[in-house]
């Protein structure tokens, strides 16, 4: 006998159609019951760690909403090892709660703690202090790092500081100018270079000169009676994917409401926990960061007088971006290493170490929640640490590959092999960057925007707050389409009394039909259609974002009022070398010239080391590993990560000085003792050999360092072969 669902699918499809909304409805209820819950919660967030309050911003000098937690670490991980650096995760502040670095156990927090290291959260309070500036902020994470650096005095190294979004922008501003807090900086998915760019992609950035600049936020702050309400930085967010967020994020849920509701809720919960800014705050992100630009360019200074310039931070700089990424680009992630330093050398000569890895597709949020990118990339950034810390200064690539079956596997640590690629600055070109017609679009933009916001607090202004008081203002933002969004469908909502029981009603009959259902078919269909005609209409919306950006910037007239047209000097001014910068190389190099003779053991084998490793223009973990266990067997202490990373860069800036004379050097470094010396040079081979075949210049450079250590060395290295090398920043051949 026939099954009724087989004799009349589409009566089947109906009835499930029908169970299908009602059960969505009833997790909309949910949603919006939940998001009146936490709205009275001063502490709400979405960790999924137990946590102690360790500093609460509000008793800073300058109070701020800030407060900073230390995680308690899940049964599953190890105790927390006091000699590995702590970690410091730093949520965004950008419309929504606090916890999505630590939203679940695959995450920036999860995989710090499960490599063994003390780690701390920093969130914030729904509502800022009042009075309360990002330069406040930004004074407020040097506090949280300071204390984290008391209270683990037996680390080796300072905090490493993971920034998500704008809380990285936050970050390297305060390394910036407290450098000595800070270990290594991990920004990930964080504008910095706004003006940069693709054309063609990420329109994003032109929003700001089609409004007419800041005089909106101006207006915005003003209408919540000094306060932002970050609820329109999630709308911003939610609009530049018409498809998902109209779409194909609630049919998601629809189509699969039986499995999909608990993730969805899970994640509404952080998406829906509005927060505020102070108006002042917005307004100083908006005028010096997203218009102004200011950061990138060496330009930002605070009110008392402190310039922000990013080449002062002393700790490596770790970037992750992802090509995926409409919010924050890798252009806008990567760009502002190449405004800041002119080439290689004057980043070397700065001693910065800058690592940077583009993920291929992961959206902008992705970069924080996605499990996936938790176990490879951040796993893999937070078990060598400690390698990056040590790197010579320069710019690499961290390049991940599958460690099955790779020469050395048993050196690895996990499923991917990390290397550090050499590159140089024109590499990052290939992510984009800021054209020269750019240059002058977005200075006239940034001129505009401050006659705009002049004209705005001269005319409008005092008759707006005159009108917008507290409790206007706490009307206009419970009316905000993202609240309503909320509200409407929770029980507050008289008209949502009966979903519940009808909800249990159809849980206790639900009739699911199978994926090949002719209804279920068309369904799908249907959406694929609508999901495709948001995309092409977004598509065509950004397409034309960017003509008009470029057609009201590229007016003769409008560059010839903002004085950008004929201008003897660039529109955006560069950093460039100062006469203090230019006496600190020429006396370094002096300095490093006359100590080449000077030192011991430790001095001539990472030496050697370094020499021999040029060539590859590579490190990775594998090699590291080497030296890891080599550091254990003769006892930490014997040579600390801080005084082995101070090694490892005067070593570095002694070759590049001068390769001949530093080589010339090195049988004076070494001991008397031949024994002593052949297990040295035993090291050093074990190191080059872990990462499996040596390659022919390596294997070169090794044997002359084996006729140093081992014998008396020939003039000249390996054939004539070492080079005499500039002086970065200097004139000396």
């Amino acid at each position: 006998m026939t099954a009724p669902a087989e004799m009349f699918p589409w009566v089947s499809y109906t009835l499930d159609a029908w169970q299908r909304s009602l059960l969505f409805l009833d997790v909309l209820r949910q949603r919006g019951n939940a998001f009146l819950e936490r709205e009275d919660d001063p502490m709400r967030h979405v960790l999924s760690f137990d946590f102690d309050l360790v500093l609460d911003g509000r008793d800073l000098p300058k109070p701020v909403n800030y407060w900073m937690a230390r995680m308690r670490p899940p049964a599953s991980a190890p105790a927390p090892d006091p000699r590995k650096r702590p970690f410091i995760v730093i949520d965004p502040r950008a419309g929504h709660g606090p916890g999505i670095g630590g939203f679940k156990a695959d995450s920036e927090i999860g995989v710090a703690m499960q490599a063994g290291h003390p780690c701390y959260f920093v969130g914030f309070r729904p509502d800022p202090e009042p009075g309360q500036t990002i330069e406040d902020v930004v004074r407020a994470i040097i506090a949280f790092a300071e204390e984290v650096g008391r209270r683990h005095p037996e680390a080796e190294g300072k905090p490493v500081a993971i920034g998500n979004c704008q809380a990285g922008w936050s970050l390297l501003m305060s390394a910036a100018i407290r450098p000595e807090a800070f270990g290594p900086l991990l920004v990930a998915g964080s504008p910095v270079s706004t003006w940069a760019g693709v054309e063609g992609k990420a329109p994003m950035r032109y929003l700001g000169g089609l409004l007419g600049g800041s005089w909106l936020t101006a207006m915005t702050g003003d209408l919540g009676a000094g306060r932002f309400d970050g609820a329109w930085l999630v709308s911003n967010f939610e609009s530049g994917n018409p498809a998902n967020t109209y779409w194909t994020k609630q049919y998601e849920v629809w189509a699969d409401v039986d499995r999909a509701a608990d993730r969805y809720l899970g994640f509404e919960k952080w998406w829906g926990g509005h927060v505020t800014l102070n108006a002042a705050e917005m307004q100083f992100i908006v005028d010096q960061l997203f218009i102004g630009n200011r950061l990138a360019s060496g330009e930002l200074t605070f009110s008392d007088g402190t310039r922000v310039d990013l080449r002062n931070i002393a700790s490596p700089i770790i970037v992750f971006c992802s090509e995926g990424d409409d919010i924050t680009p890798p252009a806008q992630a990567l760009s502002w290493v190449s405004d800041l330093y002119k080439d290689i050398d004057d980043l070397r000569t700065h001693g910065q170490t800058i690592v940077y890895s583009v993920h291929g597709s992961i959206g902008h949020l992705g970069i924080f929640v996605s499990g996936g990118v938790a176990k490879k990339e951040h796993n893999e950034f937070a078990t060598n640490m400690d390698m990056i810390d040590v790197l010579p200064p320069g710019l690499y690539e961290a390049v991940l590959q599958e460690s099955k079956g790779v020469a050395g596997e048993e050196l690895v640590g996990g499923d991917w092999l990390v290397g550090f690629e050499s590159r140089d600055l024109r590499d990052l070109a290939a992510h984009g960057g800021t054209s020269a017609e750019d240059e002058k679009r977005f200075a006239a933009a940034r001129r505009v925007s401050e006659a705009n916001l002049a004209l705005y607090r001269t005319v409008v202004q005092p008759a707006l707050r005159a009108v917008a008081t507290p409790p206007v203002a706490a009307t206009l933002a419970q009316l905000h389409p993202a609240r309503l969004s909320y509200t409407v469908f929770s029980d507050r909502n008289p008209w949502m009394a009966w979903v519940r029981m009808g909800a249990e009603m159809v849980r206790a009959n639900r009739q699911p039909v199978d994926p090949g259902n002719p209804g279920r078919v068309a369904e799908k269909a249907v959406s694929d259609a609508i999901e495709q005609a948001l995309v092409a209409y977004g598509q065509q919306r950004d397409a034309a974002t960017e003509r008009l950006f470029q057609a009201i910037y590229d007016s003769p007239v409008t560059q010839a009022l903002t004085g950008v047209a004929g201008a003897t000097i660039p529109p955006r001014p560069r950093p460039g070398e100062t006469p203090d910068h230019r006496r600190f190389v020429a006396l370094a190099v002096e300095r490093l010239r006359a100590s080449m003779a000077e030192g011991g053991m430790h001095e001539a084998l990472l030496r050697a080391l370094v020499w021999v490793r040029l060539p590859a223009k590579r490190a990775d973990e594998r090699s590291f590993t080497i030296i890891r266990r080599i550091r254990q067997a003769y006892g930490r202490e014997t040579i600390g990560l801080q005084d082995f990373k101070r090694i490892i860069r005067q070593q570095f800036f002694m070759l590049l000085v001068d390769e001949a004379q530093a080589l010339a050097a090195l049988p004076r470094l070494l001991p008397a003792d031949p024994e002593k010396r052949a297990e040295a040079f035993t090291l050093i081979r074990s190191v080059v050999e872990a990462t499996g075949e040596i390659p022919q210049p390596e294997a070169e450079r090794l044997a002359v360092v084996e006729r140093i250590f081992l014998g008396a060395p020939e003039p000249g290295g390996a054939g004539g072969k070492v080079r005499r090398l500039r002086a970065p920043g200097s004139a000396a051949a």
